[in-house]
């Protein structure tokens, strides 16, 4: 068993190791692959890296292999995005004014490595600085997750709600006193997300800016037969 697992793990890094340091242009060399997996403390040897190459094949993983000089080389040419889609992304997120600089700069970095390390350079090295003011709220990733969580399992949400004054400084709606709401969607809008839902005591729906949303929490009591239509007439 221990074996088996060992297997397992060597065949995950080597992997790893092929999407995110090969491309087309970028093949690596079967001694440069042992000596990377050695790094890592995996064994490794030209005849079973083979072995392990053809495995992965087998599985439908592509794996491809070249001449390098008087060498076999291998990479990973298919990836879920291409470079272009991955820029697109990439220009969308830092266009984006909801996501916070910090965000920003984080969620570039994990895009652009979705094209290999080689092409990561590249893409970052081609980044546009977009004139956008960010928001500095980070609570809206956080919002986000709950309200989706919320949407999914049709249950309804608590929350404060504020608006900002000429300082930029919080002024909560109701004196403080929170909301309870059951949400329906989420909806992006003139750059902002916003909360689509529907008020049991009020009778009617309402929206509300995400980023503008404190202290959100799922609640366990489950939404109304009206929100829910409301929910399917909107559709998936």
């Amino acid at each position: 068993m221990a074996q088996d697992n060992y297997r397992k793990i060597k065949l995950l890094k080597l992997l790893e190791l092929l999407r995110m340091d090969t491309d087309e242009q970028h093949p690596m060399t079967t001694n440069q692959i042992c000596a990377r997996l050695d790094e890592m403390g995996i064994i490794c040897d030209r005849r079973t890296l083979s072995k392990d190459i053809a495995l992965l094949n087998e599985q439908g993983y592509e794996v491809m292999d070249t001449t390098v000089g008087h060498e076999k080389g291998y990479y990973v040419e298919d990836r879920s995005f291409s470079i272009p889609e991955l820029k697109i992304l990439m220009d969308a997120v830092q266009a984006a004014s909801f996501i916070t600089k910090k965000k920003t700069e984080e969620l570039l970095e994990k895009i652009s490595v979705l094209g290999g390390s080689h092409q990561a350079e590249i893409l970052k090295g081609n980044i546009v600085n977009f004139k956008t003011t960010k928001h500095s709220n980070e609570q809206i990733f956080y919002n986000v997750d709950a309200l989706e969580q919320a949407i999914d399992q049709q249950k309804k949400v608590l929350f404060r709600y504020f608006d900002l004054n000429e300082q930029g400084q919080k002024v909560y709606r109701r004196d403080g006193h929170r909301y309870v709401v059951e949400p329906i969607a989420l909806v992006f809008n003139e750059d902002n997300y916003y909360m689509l839902c529907y008020s049991s005591r009020h009778q009617k729906t309402s929206t509300y800016r995400v980023d503008r949303m404190e202290s959100v929490t799922v609640l366990e009591d489950a939404i109304t037969d009206t929100a829910i239509a409301l929910k399917a007439e909107i559709g998936p």
